[in-house]
């Protein structure tokens, strides 16, 4: 498994321009609390005995063993950040146009993504890797993390990397 530093580097190579990263803020949210919604209708569970595992539950607990992997700090962030998600989904589930929410939720979070690339003048990172896409949350829990000047290592060592992929990506499309 790729670290945390290369995935990081990877994602940041395309999300240089702020304009991209704060589209992302939004975006990104959006299409995940989207997800939770469409699991959280979604009927599949795992019966463990009399306990039943829902499959927005089971996400929640992949997602937040492979954040552990990549980095546990971040993903301290990320978890608590997924469970307020997981609950706000489980609450929106309740309404009749909850499908419909959901749709639009990630209509408009792709909008908001596409938008930002505009801006980048790159593509998103998940056309070349779909790891990229669980990345999104990760990268901007960094961001957040770097703002407040925590981990200010980490962003010492990605930066440099995604500059450097970032300069090989525009030498290639000059060749």
């Amino acid at each position: 498994m790729r670290n945390a530093v290369e995935r990081l580097s990877t994602y940041k190579s395309v999300h240089l321009n702020t304009r991209n990263v704060m589209t992302h803020f939004i975006g990104v949210p959006l299409i995940v609390l989207s997800v939770f919604i469409l699991l959280a209708l979604t009927p599949v569970a795992i019966l463990f005995g009399d306990y039943r595992l829902e499959i927005d539950m089971l996400a929640v607990i992949a997602l937040s063993v492979y954040y552990l992997a990549l980095n546990i700090r971040l993903a301290f962030g990320l978890i608590v950040s997924m469970a307020l998600m997981f609950f706000i989904a489980n609450g929106i589930v309740q309404w009749s146009g909850a499908l419909w929410l959901a749709i639009g939720l990630f209509v408009t979070g792709w909008i908001f993504q596409f938008v930002g690339h505009y801006f980048e003048k790159a593509k998103p990172a998940f056309f070349d890797d779909l790891d990229q896409l669980l990345i999104g949350p990760f990268f901007l829990m960094a961001e957040l993390y770097f703002n407040f000047g925590w981990l200010s290592s980490l962003e010492d060592k990605i930066t440099p990397i995604a500059l450097g992929k970032r300069q090989l990506m525009e030498e290639a499309k000059l060749s």
